[in-house]
């Protein structure tokens, strides 16, 4: 579940969702379902804290990720949504709860939301 750090209510609504609808529309529940399941044993195996953005890696070919990229018929920004929006509906999904926000690194801003595990 996610939680709304500042307000302490649970997010309920998918941002970009007439996207994630017609990209969704783009992929098979198969590897769709890939893609969920990975993020999910990547969660398990580190549940405090991810960065959308850093989960995939730089090259996705040959990975359960790859069809996110072609569903966006291989526009790196629409998959970077794509991909975000997903991880953002596994989260939501999930029983722990979590949160959300935009951080910086070395004084740089991150370009993709990152997740943190809170009410421990």
């Amino acid at each position: 579940m996610l939680i709304n750090i500042d307000t302490g209510k649970v997010i309920t609504r998918i941002p970009h969702k007439k996207s994630f609808e017609a990209w969704r529309k783009q992929i098979s529940n198969e590897d769709y379902q890939a893609v969920v399941d990975e993020l999910n044993k990547r969660i398990d195996e580190n549940p405090e804290v991810h960065t959308a953005g850093w989960i995939p890696g730089h090259d996705w070919t040959e990975t359960v990720f790859y069809p996110i990229y072609l569903a966006c018929k291989k526009d790196t920004t629409s998959a970077a949504l794509f991909f975000g929006i997903i991880v953002f509906i596994v989260f939501m999904d999930r029983p722990e709860q979590w949160s959300l926000g935009r951080y910086q690194v070395n004084d740089k801003d991150i370009a993709s939301m990152t997740y943190f595990r809170i009410g421990r």
